[in-house]
């Protein structure tokens, strides 16, 4: 963790921010989405029999998860191990490419769509912050014209060696990433949105939290309390 953070400090931390400059941070799956992407991504990426093949590999860990056994992280590395091992880079980023061209239209929400582009075009900072590999989610996140934090997958010599470094992007490890890629927080005027219960680090550290806003109305229950002042 330690390693990733020093990394991404150096030489990839953003501009310096200037006094009231606003740093917009969306999380993906279900804030922006109706669901979540990264399953659905496999079974595209994969197909039904590469699918069928893989899934009783996961059978004990999502057993394990079910009577808390197995952390979500735990059966999240998992999935990736089983699925994405061995698998070349350039591949599965073609996949992503694929991906996002034929699900975008049913998979981003409107309202999330029109939010994005209000933040951009008010001249905020705007970057989506997300558990979902951020391999997967590149295209998603270059179409949309804004920077992307996303889970890392480990790559070496062209392919995925099936772990995760750094950790999974959900919860505090959304706070640390953002700080290694832009600076203290307190920097900015910091807007946040979300929808579960890994988002709620994020939300607790912005001053202006979202919670569910891009949802229908009877979703949008009450979200994490204590917002930074």
């Amino acid at each position: 963790m330690v390693e990733l953070l020093n990394r991404l400090a150096s030489g990839r931390r953003e501009c310096p921010s200037s006094a009231g400059s606003v740093l917009s941070v969306f999380d993906f799956d279900g804030t922006l989405t109706r669901h979540d992407s990264f399953l659905p991504f496999l079974w595209f990426a994969f197909g039904t029999l590469g699918c069928l093949r893989r899934l009783p590999a996961l059978l004990l860990p999502s057993l394990g998860f079910l009577v808390r056994r197995v952390s979500r992280d735990e059966l999240k590395a998992r999935l990736i191990a089983v699925f994405l091992r061995g698998i070349e880079a350039k591949w599965l980023s073609d996949r992503a490419q694929a991906y996002c061209r034929f699900i975008w239209g049913y998979l981003l929400r409107p309202e999330g769509l029109r939010g994005v582009a209000t933040e951009l075009e008010s001249g905020a900072q705007v970057t989506l912050c997300s558990a979902s590999p951020a391999l997967v989610l590149r295209p998603f996140a270059e179409r949309l014209g804004v920077r992307l934090i996303g889970t890392e997958l480990e790559v070496v010599d062209g392919r995925l060696t099936g772990r995760i470094v750094g950790g999974n992007c959900r919860a505090e490890n959304k706070v640390l990433r953002l700080q290694a890629k832009y600076g203290p927080l307190t920097d900015y005027r910091l807007r946040a949105w979300g929808d579960t219960q890994g988002d709620h680090a994020l939300l607790r550290a912005a001053q202006d939290p979202h919670w569910r806003v891009f949802h229908p109305r009877w979703r949008r229950t009450s979200g994490p309390t204590s917002p930074a002042a």
